[in-house]
């Protein structure tokens, strides 16, 4: 008996080979949205393990203010307890970049525990000086109310902001250290290429660059541009658009303003421990042996660029032809001026020292007389 066969029509035969091709297209498109499906999951998961971790680290945040804010209403609501004038202080010190501010700003963080004072601060998203309209009312609230971080030194990368024009009755202490302009910028470009000995180790942003400062204005480099002066008359003009125009005659004569009638102290790199001894002999409350750390502690220098190439005076010569370095040297020997100034009236200088003289003044014909 022979075998029997099962013969199919031709168009049999092309309707199955369709029918098998379609069925695998289905399946291997089912396939990939199986593996986008788990890859978004896998990604969503990721992103549920950040947003977890961040509100973690948010969590401890608000979990170390409220320790804090505890440890200083033990007795009753911190709110409602009038503070001493002294203890109701806030000293805000914003910083220019690269004007030795590390090096103050340890001095403040040693004392703060000795001096029973708060430090703070001020981390701004890329250390963008300019805050945001709303970020200003928060911080201008923050700085006010926040009665348990007082007295309080706050210090940031941050613009003057001028707290009067929210409403606020007490204002902060400003103070401030300017520099040099050419050589605030030096130490500036070879702090992204090079770092410094604070952290030796963090990648800057212009790591691998070996070009120097040099070699850059011959070039007509951006990072060594004249525009890149302008900085220390921004930080003093404040939070109006003007500030930040480059070159702008009205910036600097609000910077000038602001320096003489909205800070109390405005020092010099050039001259730091004279800035510190200053600030010691008239605001104990927060710098009482501020001295004395800076001229025997271990971090009165810490932090200090690496790599650094003095400019040549051929290099120096050609910024200083430039109108922006003009305004912001002037601005640089306004401050240096009324710095001496204030300095000549309250020290005397004694074989090579300088001694804080004491109280100069006393009350007198006073009536009417008491019995």
């Amino acid at each position: 008996m022979g075998l029997l066969r099962i013969m199919m029509p031709p168009k049999l035969q092309l309707l199955a080979v369709v029918a098998f091709a379609v069925a695998m297209l289905f399946l291997e498109n089912q396939i990939q949205k199986l593996e986008e499906s788990r890859s978004k999951l896998e990604a969503r998961n990721v992103f549920e393990a950040a947003s977890k971790n961040l509100h973690i680290e948010r969590a401890i945040a608000r979990h170390e203010v409220r320790e804090i804010e505890q440890r200083h209403t033990m007795d009753g609501p911190r709110q409602d307890v009038a503070l001493d004038e002294e203890d109701d202080m806030v000293i805000i010190y914003n910083r220019v970049p690269k004007t030795a501010s590390t090096s103050f700003t340890n001095i403040a963080y040693d004392l703060c525990a000795k001096n029973k004072y708060h430090v703070l601060h001020i981390n701004t998203t890329k250390n963008n000086p300019v805050m945001s309209l709303q970020d200003q009312v928060r911080f201008v609230k923050n700085i006010t109310a926040w009665k348990e971080m007082k007295p309080g030194f706050y210090h940031g990368h941050i613009s003057y902001l001028d707290f009067a024009k929210f409403g606020v009755k007490k204002k902060p202490i400003y103070i401030n250290v300017i520099r040099d302009p050419i050589e605030r910028l030096v130490s500036y470009y070879y702090f992204l290429r090079f770092g410094d000995d604070y952290r030796p180790g963090l990648r800057r942003r212009k790591q691998g660059d070996k070009k120097t400062f040099d070699e850059c204005v011959a070039e007509g480099g951006s990072d060594c541009a004249p525009e890149k002066l302008w900085l220390q008359i921004p930080f003093f003009c404040g939070h109006s658009s003007e500030c930040w125009n480059v070159g702008s005659r009205w910036a600097m004569d609000q910077a000038k303003y602001n320096l003489i009638n909205e800070y109390f102290l405005v020092g010099v790199t050039e001259e730091l421990e004279d800035f510190i001894m200053l600030l010691e002999a008239a605001l104990p409350r927060f710098f009482r042996g501020a001295t004395e750390l800076y001229r025997t502690g271990k971090k009165s220098h810490l932090r200090k660029t690496t790599e650094k190439k003095l400019p040549t005076k051929q290099t120096i010569a050609k910024l200083q032809q430039s109108d922006i370095w003009k305004m912001e040297n002037e601005f640089y020997e306004f401050a240096l001026e009324q710095f001496q100034f204030i300095r000549a009236h309250a020290v005397r200088e004694k074989d090579g020292d300088l001694y804080i003289l004491a109280q100069n003044f006393f009350y007198e014909k006073i009536y009417p007389k008491s019995n």
